[in-house]
């Protein structure tokens, strides 16, 4: 069992940063694979970054080079570090994790309950 719950949303000016984190507890943490999934009002909801139980990383096309995805496996704390932040990343923002997590996985294990980006132009 996993429990999540992120924090570090908020409203920015298009260019500006922010940074999200996501506070994992449950004696599974270490074997899980973690991610961050965003939707939008009236869009699906996607697949932004996942980290692997090694580190391993992807991204989505939209987000790379401009956010980061990392984790502190001592304090079991996910990490997004959000550059260059445009309109359309605002969006309801996820933590997720699961024992095996793509960027287009549906069905997954465990979310958190989101935080709000807003980003203005």
């Amino acid at each position: 069992q996993v429990q999540l719950e992120e924090s570090g949303g908020g409203s920015v000016q298009a260019g500006g940063s922010l940074t999200l984190s996501c506070k994992a507890s449950g004696y599974m943490y270490s074997y899980y694979h973690m991610g961050w999934f965003r939707q939008a009002p009236g869009k699906e909801r996607e697949g932004v970054a996942v980290i692997e139980s090694d580190g391993r990383t992807s991204y989505a096309e939209s987000v790379k080079n401009r956010f980061t995805i990392s984790k502190d496996d001592a304090k079991q704390i996910l990490y997004l570090s959000m550059h260059s932040l445009k309109p359309e990343d605002t969006a309801m923002y996820y933590c997720a994790a699961d024992f095996r997590l793509s960027l287009t996985k549906t069905q997954i294990d465990y979310w958190g309950q989101g935080t709000q980006v807003t980003v203005s132009s």
